[in-house]
């Protein structure tokens, strides 16, 4: 009787693992709780590899700076789910070149210090880090993970027959399995909840488009460069997320600004002062 209710079990889970695999329908087999232990693997595994993944070890105060007047204030918006559950936290890893900030299950957050530098204002950085922030509220990650793994991940874990998946996924996080590739939708979405945490702030709405404007303008987006290969690999469309982002702004009744702008909600002083001009 117990191997015909584990059996009945295995047929159930994988009969939903399939649906969600073939049909797309949402369902995220991960729980909240296990989103944090996920997102703390790879937090390890990184520390375990600083050549690929080297921690900021300059001016604490720029660190500093963001976390408590950037990220902090975004994270005070009532819209952003999980803060009962999810560590949200930042950190900067330090590679000049890399264009790319990037959220781990859990809501553990990083950001490169070569975004950092090609930034302009705390507006545009408030717009990256509160699409980032999104990725992890609305669990994109450990719901694309859901349907990559489907039957044979639930079936390891009902019958119990691999105790270290966690370790096992997290690893094939960070290498990229499951890791960085967002769907359009997923990037469609975490755009649309950046306008939506930024209108609770002191920051212009429409900061998430600042940096695609940017690379627009510096003849970046069609580049093959290694500055931008990764982030133009996981980050589609960049031009059309800059025409979707002004049409919230017009529907929402609210000024169409470009990353030029200066003035109220786009603070370029204070980002230059405070964290542009202490990067080397």
């Amino acid at each position: 009787m117990k191997h015909l209710r584990v059996y009945m079990l295995f047929i159930t889970v994988s009969v939903i693992a399939f649906t969600v695999y073939s049909c797309g329908t949402g369902i995220n087999l991960f729980s909240k709780s296990e989103d944090v232990k996920l997102g703390k693997e790879v937090v390890d595994q990184m520390a375990a590899n600083p050549k690929d993944y080297p921690p900021f070890k300059g001016d604490p105060s720029i660190r500093q700076y963001i976390d408590q007047r950037i990220f902090q204030h975004i994270l005070a918006s009532s819209k952003i789910s999980g803060k009962d559950v999810y560590q949200y936290k930042i950190e900067i890893l330090d590679k000049p070149d890399e264009l790319n900030a990037f959220a781990l299950p859990g809501g553990y957050l990083y950001v490169y210090t070569g975004l950092l530098k090609y930034l302009d204002s705390e507006a545009a950085l408030a717009g990256v880090l509160g699409h980032e922030i999104a990725h992890a509220a609305l669990r994109h990650a450990t719901n694309r993970m859901t349907a990559y793994y489907g039957v044979s991940m639930l079936a390891s874990l009902v019958l119990g027959e691999n105790p270290s998946q966690v370790e096992e996924i997290a690893a094939n996080l960070l290498t990229g399995v499951a890791f960085l590739a967002n769907s359009r939708t997923d990037e469609n979405q975490a755009d649309e909840y950046s306008f939506k945490y930024l209108q609770d702030t002191r920051y212009y709405p429409g900061g998430v488009k600042f940096f695609f404007e940017k690379m627009r303008d510096d003849k970046l987006v069609s580049s093959k460069s290694d500055k931008i290969a990764t982030f133009l690999s996981t980050h589609p469309d960049p031009i059309d997320r800059i025409g979707t982002t002004n049409t919230r702004l017009k529907n929402a009744g609210i000024p169409v600004k470009d990353y030029k702008a200066a003035g109220e909600g786009i603070y370029k002083d204070e980002y230059q002062a405070n964290i542009k001009s202490k990067l080397k």
